[in-house]
């Protein structure tokens, strides 16, 4: 059965279609900028730390930074991975992006917790 949503988009600027809008593709897209806003946000919040603990603070407010742009990044990506994944009735797991967000969040946590007993 053809489906009325193609499921190449007509240019590189297009988004993919799937034949039901606002569904996974959408709302998981929305929470990972979601996730992204927040890790942006502890950047900024341990930033505060400098002038009790000094320059080391930098280390995971760059880790929370670089992780944030990574995943603002790769927005694109995801949500052309999902809507195909709609359109094929077959949606896989990012099981590398969890894994990546869960290697950033400990690193934050470690760096923060070396860079307070360091002060």
């Amino acid at each position: 059965m053809a489906s009325k949503f193609s499921d190449r988009p007509r240019n590189r600027f297009q988004a993919l279609q799937h034949a039901d809008p606002g569904l996974q593709p959408e709302r998981t897209v929305m929470s990972w900028g979601r996730t992204g806003l927040a890790t942006s946000v502890v950047a900024l919040l341990l930033i505060r730390w400098y002038p009790s603990v000094g320059g080391i603070v930098f280390v995971p407010v760059i880790i929370a930074l670089i992780g944030a742009g990574l995943i603002q990044l790769s927005q694109r990506r995801r949500y052309t991975v999902q809507a195909a994944g709609i359109a094929n009735e077959n949606v896989a797991s990012d099981f590398w992006a969890v894994f990546w967000m869960t290697v950033m969040s400990v690193l934050i946590a470690t760096s923060g917790v070396i860079a307070m007993w360091a002060a």
